[in-house]
C-alpha cells in the first residue's frame, strides 16, 4: 500500500481537487484506493457525498482511539463513495478541536499511521487531504505518508507560502527515519494573465529539482464536478484539467505502472451494495499496534527533471 499525502499551509490551491482527481484516476486503472480527509472544514467529505458535520465516527474516532490508548479501527470509519473502487475515511468538524485536547501528548502525530498499518492489504494506495495549517493532523499526515505532493497556485502570494511549507517539510525530513520526497505541483495556471506565467518561472527558478515539468490549468470543470458527487475524472474524462492530472499520475507512477482504465479492475457494482470483503474494506476490529510504530517507510524520488 502506498501513501500519497497533499499538503500545502495555504489555502485554495488546490490541495483537494488533486485528492479527488487522482483517487478517482486511480481507481479507474483498477486500484483500490482510500481518501482520508484531514481537513476539519471537511472539503473532501462533502465533495464525495457525506456530511462532515455527522456524528463523532471517521478519522475523529481515530484520534479518540489514541486518547484511551487504542489503536483506532480505521476499517470500521471507511464508507463508499460514488465511484468503485474508491472509498473514504471522512472529515469531522470536531478534527478542529485536536490541537487543544492532544497537541501536547506524546504518540500523537503517529495516529493517522499506525491506523493504516491495519489496512496495506486491503488498498492498493491512501491518498491524504491535509488542513492548510502546520499542526497536528498535517503532522499525522507526513508521519504516514511516503511522498508528499505540493500543490501550489501560480500567483505570487502563493509562492511567498511554499517557501514556509518547504521548510516544514525539510524539519520533519531530518526527524524520520527515512526520506520524504516531494513534489510540487503548479495549480490553477492561466496563461491568458502576466501573474501565472511568470509566477511559474519564479517557482521554477527556486525549486528546479522539485517543481513538476508542467502544470495543472485552471479548468471550470473541477467546479463542475463537486455539484455531481463525483471525482473530475468520473464527471469529465475529457476535460483539459483531468487531462492534465492524468499527466501528473503518469509521472508520479512512472512508465513501468501506468496502465490505462481496467474493467476488470472495477466491481462493476456500487460499492455501497457490496460486502466489507467484496469492497476491499479491512474486516471489523482493532488494528494491532506495533511498539515503536514509525512512519511509513520512504517513496521513490519524484520523477521532477524536465520543465514545461
Amino acid at each position: 500500500m502506498r501513501v500519497w499525502a497533499s499538503a500545502n499551509q495555504k489555502g485554495g490551491v488546490g490541495k483537494t481537487t488533486t485528492v479527488a482527481c487522482l483517487g478517482g484516476l486511480l481507481a479507474e486503472s483498477g486500484r483500490r484506493t482510500l481518501l482520508v480527509d484531514l481537513d476539519p472544514h471537511g472539503s473532501l467529505t462533502g465533495y464525495l457525498g457525506h456530511d462532515p458535520e455527522g456524528g463523532e465516527g471517521g478519522v475523529y474516532a481515530l484520534f479518540q482511539a489514541a486518547a484511551e490508548g487504542r489503536v483506532g479501527d480505521a476499517a470500521a470509519g471507511v464508507v463508499a463513495t460514488g465511484a468503485d473502487g474508491l472509498w473514504l475515511l471522512p472529515a469531522r468538524t470536531a478534527l478542529a478541536t485536536l490541537d487543544r485536547q492532544f497537541g501536547t501528548r506524546e504518540g500523537m502525530g503517529l495516529v493517522i499511521a499506525r491506523a493504516l498499518a491495519g489496512l496495506t492489504a486491503r488498498f492498493d494506495f491512501v491518498l491524504i487531504d491535509c488542513p492548510p495549517m502546520l499542526g497536528l493532523l498535517m503532522v499525522n499526515a507526513l508521519a504516514a505518508c511516503e511522498r508528499v505532493l505540493v500543490p501550489v497556485q501560480t500567483e505570487y502570494l502563493a509562492l511567498q507560502g511554499l517557501d514556509r511549507m518547504m521548510r516544514t517539510l525539510a524539519m520533519v525530513t531530518r526527524a524520520r527515519p527515512q526520506p520524504l520526497p516531494a513534489l510540487i505541483v503548479p495549480t490553477l495556471f492561466d496563461r491568458r494573465t502576466r501573474a501565472s506565467p511568470e509566477s511559474l518561472r519564479r517557482l521554477r527558478a527556486r525549486y528546479p529539482q522539485q517543481t513538476w515539468r508542467s502544470v495543472i490549468p485552471v479548468d471550470t470543470r473541477f467546479r463542475e464536478a463537486t455539484r455531481a458527487g463525483l471525482p473530475p475524472s468520473a464527471a469529465y474524462p475529457q476535460a483539459r484539467g483531468v487531462q492534465a492530472y492524468r499527466e501528473l499520475l503518469a509521472d508520479l507512477l512512472g512508465p513501468g505502472e501506468t496502465r490505462e482504465p481496467d474493467a476488470a479492475g472495477a466491481t462493476g457494482t456500487d460499492p455501497a451494495n457490496q460486502s466489507s470483503e467484496s469492497r476491499g474494506c479491512p474486516p471489523a476490529g482493532p488494528v494491532r499496534q506495533d511498539s515503536g510504530a514509525a512512519a511509513a517507510a520512504a517513496g521513490r524520488e519524484p520523477n521532477t527533471g524536465r520543465r514545461a
